[in-house]
């Protein structure tokens, strides 16, 4: 098995920054990739304009590349924010306004995963507040998801970097996932498995693929320490991606590694070559 038995997309909202939003579809097809995702890439704008939505899908059609995954609206990121649907107000409000226009442009794409990023705690608010505005909104989002034929993945954080982000657990993020389903009966909330943060937070990695591969509909890795691509740490992620294929995950396997000094297009050495 190894490497080459896995299907990698890449994640344009860290790799391939060095180049504008428009252009990295194409570096990334250059690249080799068949698949991308990204963060909401407005990072102001729940809503944006029709003709940058337009112009962002005409750019991944044709450099020739699916979108795999999309996160809905989830504040700044990279940055202070761990998210949005769990603060009161008025990101709350983004993030529902959000939710109808990211899942039409996930259906546009053939995108069948939408990330719901939860948030942080905010100082001042009663967590079990922010909680059942959560859940409200997790639901919200999983219908949304349910009507373009996508699933719903809640992704767990880690501490160190989110100290104030709730999900910082793979246990955490499946009892979300296990309230969003029971609350809407659709059954298309999912995990996302993002080795890095879950070995930032010190987890037993094979123990949690073993637990939860089955709930798992997405998949996302960079090393560790330093975030940077396989083999510039030390986590067994050859290892680790064996596993869940030997357990039935055959999902993408999202890139979500930082470059470093050195372009992004260089930053895939460690990946078998093409046959």
């Amino acid at each position: 098995m190894g490497y080459s038995d896995q299907r990698f997309n890449v994640n344009l909202s860290i790799l391939f920054t060095e180049l504008p939003l428009l252009e990295r579809p194409a570096a990334a097809a250059a690249a080799g990739f068949k698949a991308v995702e990204l963060w909401w890439p407005w990072v102001d704008a729940p809503t944006p304009e029709q003709s940058e939505l337009d112009a962002l899908r005409a750019a991944i059609t044709d450099a020739g590349v699916q979108l795999v995954g999309l996160n809905f609206y989830a504040g700044q990121l990279p940055g202070p924010d761990r998210g949005a649907l769990s603060i009161p107000g008025e990101e709350s409000e983004k993030f529902r306004a959000n939710l109808p226009v990211a899942a039409d442009f996930a259906e546009s794409l053939g995108c069948k995963a939408l990330n719901a990023l939860y948030g942080n705690r905010v100082e001042g608010v009663d967590p079990a507040v922010q909680d059942e505005l959560a859940l409200e909104n997790l639901a919200l989002a999983a219908r949304e998801a349910d009507r373009v034929g996508a699933v719903l993945l809640i992704e767990a954080l880690n501490k160190p970097e989110s100290p104030r982000c709730p999900i910082v657990s793979a246990d955490a993020a499946i009892a979300v996932v296990d309230k969003v389903n029971s609350a809407t009966g659709l059954g298309n909330a999912k995990f996302l498995m993002d080795l890095y943060h879950l070995s930032m937070n010190g987890e037993d990695l094979p123990a949690v693929i073993d637990r939860y591969v089955a709930q798992t509909a997405h998949v996302q890795i960079a090393d560790n320490p330093g975030r940077g691509a396989p083999g510039t740490g030390s986590l067994p992620l050859e290892e680790l991606l064996d596993q869940l294929r030997k357990a039935g995950y055959d999902g993408w396997v999202g890139l979500e590694y930082k470059a470093g000094d050195r372009p992004s297009s260089e930053a895939f050495g460690w990946l078998p070559a093409a046959d």
